[in-house]
């Protein structure tokens, strides 16, 4: 618990100007570049930013992003939240990540997942009906790249590999991780392969996710795999105080889960729904550098995870609110995470 890490998420939300007009795309991943680089000099330990390919987040291409705010940044890992393998190749992310690993000196990690928006799979061909076997197979023939070591892999959704090489090489092999959302097949899939977990929690309290952790220790040791790490992917947003972290987050949050439910069904989200998400039994980790900070204790010690993932940008809340939520988060909701939990 002491070697706790702390990193924020983000999917590039196109967020509003000072006129309240929505930024242009262009000017959102700019913004994410110096989110990354507050970040790094706050003395956090990872910077995620996610794939999407719809209207409402402005990163398709998140690799050339990070390689961006690897050239301005020191010592901050950077990497994916999530990389959607599904309908992507598994060479192609490889050699992605073997290339920004180099760039960054090192501080490359790539999280894999299928993502819970489904844009990607028709725009680059992609059938929904292979939706479990894209994954599993393309997860199987990555774990295989990152021995970086000549391949020969065969399945049935790509070209079959025959004693093939893959360049670059990396100085010190990549850093790679799961993301999972809730289910046990996931999570005993990243431990086959030896991966770390990240649990992605986005509804309900932390504690449900326990029995997954347990799962997924279980499942490394009946392998013969050593002990990998879990980090938990969650929203939030720091303010000065409660009182205005709800009332500058509130907006976003609404607008996002809105703009979803409308596709999926979903109730209209409002006021009442929004103040349990942000209590004990909810899953947005928004208030006070201390309400946020014990929320993320409580939250290590029920999974026994080492890293917290908040991701930090929810809707089109300002450029400036975030940056003000990054600090925050930095200087004074790490070191009060770390108190809480050496004080045990």
């Amino acid at each position: 618990m002491a070697a706790l890490e702390l990193g924020l998420d983000t999917f590039g939300d196109i967020s509003r100007g000072t006129d309240g007009a929505l930024l242009s795309d262009a000017q959102t991943i700019r913004n994410v570049v110096d989110q990354a680089v507050l970040a790094d000099g706050v003395g956090l330990s990872f910077f995620g930013v996610g794939e999407h390919h719809r209207k409402d987040f402005a990163v398709t291409s998140p690799e050339i992003v990070l390689a961006a705010a690897a050239s301005r940044t020191d010592s901050i890992h950077l990497g994916t939240a999530v990389t959607v393998l599904s309908s992507d190749d598994p060479v192609r992310v490889y050699e992605r990540f073997a290339t920004l690993d180099a760039v960054s000196n090192g501080r490359a990690e790539v999280i894999l997942g299928r993502d819970s928006f489904t844009e990607s799979f028709p725009l680059f061909g992609y059938d929904l009906a292979d939706y479990e076997v894209l994954f599993d197979e393309k997860l199987e023939l990555f774990s295989t790249l990152l021995r970086e070591q000549p391949v020969t892999w065969s399945g049935t959704t790509r070209a079959s590999l025959t004693n093939a090489d893959v360049y670059p090489k990396t100085e010190n092999g990549i850093t790679a991780w799961v993301g999972v959302g809730g289910s046990p097949e996931s999570v005993v899939r990243a431990a086959r392969y030896g991966f770390g977990l990240v649990l992605a929690i986005i509804g309900g309290p932390s504690a449900r996710f326990a029995p997954f952790a347990d799962l997924y220790r279980r499942s490394l040791e009946s392998f013969g795999s050593p002990a990998l790490p879990i980090s938990v992917h969650s929203p939030g947003h720091v303010g000065a105080t409660d009182q205005e972290a709800w009332e500058e987050a509130y907006p976003g949050v609404a607008e996002l889960n809105n703009t979803i439910g409308r596709e999926r069904g979903w109730p209209s989200y409002n006021r009442l729904r929004f103040q349990h998400d942000v209590g004990p039994e909810g899953s947005l980790y928004v208030g006070s550098p201390e309400t946020v900070a014990r929320k993320i204790a409580d939250t290590v010690r029920t999974l026994g995870a080492s890293r917290f993932q908040m991701k930090f940008a929810s809707g089109s809340l300002a450029h400036a609110k975030l940056m003000s939520s990054i600090e925050l988060y930095g200087t004074r909701v790490l070191p009060l995470v770390r108190e809480m939990l050496a004080s045990e």
